[in-house]
């Protein structure tokens, strides 16, 4: 668990060197395709910062992310973001974000510590200029390791600017 919290701290400290444009918080279900698994329900927190890349509607940010599972599996990555806005208040999002998994029990191994978290997500902004989306996700250690069960999740999201 200190292990955690440390790699936890770092993360931190590296997103909070880019100049942090929003949290996400989220909360969802997530599925393992393992038969000897534990799913259940989840949480998210993401920080990203502000775009980095900018082009016509398209952004580009860095992000951090820390997900707990109900069981007691927990990932943190860092990674990017990438945004697409419409004319309309909708956008769409999708992450990358390699990073540390570790699980609750032997049933919840996705074959190694080192695990790649993508999401793709739709969102739209509210009057405020925060925003809600859902998202769908996939853990995985693209086959980099003998076993690559992979875990597959859904995230209502809240977005907060600052």
């Amino acid at each position: 668990m200190r292990k955690l919290l440390a790699l936890s701290a770092f993360i931190a400290s590296i997103a909070s060197t880019a100049s942090a444009g929003e949290w996400v918080l989220g909360a969802g279900s997530s599925l393992f395709h393992d038969a000897d698994s534990q799913s259940g329900s989840i949480v998210s927190f993401e920080l990203h910062s502000e775009p980095f890349f900018t082009r016509n509607r398209f952004s580009l940010r860095y992000m951090g992310v820390v997900t707990g599972h109900a069981t007691g599996d927990v990932f943190v990555g860092v990674g990017l973001s990438s945004v697409y806005d419409f004319d309309n208040r909708w956008y769409i999002e999708g992450s990358i974000a390699p990073g540390y998994f570790n699980e609750s029990s032997l049933g919840n191994d996705l074959g190694s510590p080192f695990e790649i978290r993508l999401l793709l997500g739709l969102g739209y902004e509210l009057n405020s200029g925060d925003s809600i989306s859902f998202a769908a996700m996939h853990k995985s250690n693209a086959s980099t390791a003998s076993q690559n069960p992979g875990v597959n999740g859904v995230l209502l999201r809240y977005h907060h600017r600052f």
